[in-house]
């Protein structure tokens, strides 16, 4: 397999091994530290025009691939958020730090909210966005999101799109990019959904997610502030709105503009200065 796009300037690819995965992140900047969790069908990817403009604005910023995403390791079986937020939670201190920024969109949403329910002291603020939060709103929705149950089969999802990966995804790039995905970065997913295991790995963040929703709500509320953020043309935002107030007790919203799904793709100077102005506050 080919190696990793490169890193903007000042950051670095690095990997850690903790709780029994090797997970890939990006890291670069210097101040608080922030971290950002991707969403399907992504990596730090997603992040990449973001990452720059935050480290300018005072940040140590780590982009991680999810365990089964990027060029993370892709386990056996399947996991649950609350896995996802025991990675976390040690590369947190595989990386010096007690406490940090925390944003997570699409899936990444659903990790960062069991990562804040499960370690209340690593997560200073959250940004939870462009996601219906396990527990607290996705399961009214999921009979029409067909692909949460098509997913969910994640090793039989596997093997009926093998060969047929970059057709598939097409259809999900359709709806979720105004045009922050480069061509670079389509090629640099592809190349780490079609290593041995990849969309299967991908697939297991939504194999659990009755199972997170259950987790979610036997969890505590969320006690720190948190901000819910969608694109313009993202998702509708009430259903996660609606959530983190069940699921929080300090929630927000905001809106990036002339932005989809891929918000921190799409428009990233707007993105930063949202991001900006809730973690300064």
């Amino acid at each position: 397999m080919r190696s990793p796009a490169s890193a903007p300037e000042g950051f670095e690819h690095a990997y850690a091994e903790v709780n029994g995965v090797k997970l890939h992140y990006v890291i670069g900047g210097e101040g608080p530290l922030l971290v950002l969790v991707h969403g399907w069908p992504f990596s730090w990817i997603e992040f990449r025009a973001l990452l720059p403009l935050l480290a300018a604005r005072g940040f140590r910023v780590v982009a991680p691939d999810l365990r089964g995403s990027g060029d993370s390791s892709i386990p056996d079986g399947h996991w649950t958020k609350q896995d996802e937020a025991d990675d976390l939670h040690r590369l947190l201190r595989h990386l010096g730090h007690d406490n940090a920024f925390v944003l997570g969109t699409d899936v990444g949403t659903m990790t960062v909210h069991a990562w804040a329910q499960r370690y209340p002291r690593d997560v200073t603020r959250l940004v939870l966005s462009e996601c219906f939060l396990p527990g607290f709103g996705l399961e009214e929705h999921l009979s029409y999101l067909w692909h949460f149950g098509f997913h969910a089969e994640s090793e039989f999802a596997a093997k009926l799109v093998e060969g047929r990966e970059e057709q598939y995804l097409s259809w999900f790039y359709r709806q979720m990019i105004r045009g922050g995905i480069t061509e670079d970065d389509h090629a640099e997913l592809l190349r780490t959904l079609t290593r041995p295991g990849g969309m299967r790995g991908g697939f297991e963040h939504y194999a659990t997610v009755l199972e997170d929703g259950r987790n979610a709500r036997a969890g505590g509320k969320v006690e720190v502030p948190v901000l819910v953020l969608h694109g313009e043309y993202g998702l509708p935002s009430d259903v996660l709105l609606n959530g983190a107030r069940e699921a929080a007790t300090d929630v927000r919203a905001e809106i990036v503009p002339d932005a989809a799904h891929t918000y921190a793709a799409d428009n990233p100077h707007a993105t930063a200065d949202v991001l900006t102005r809730f973690f300064a506050a």
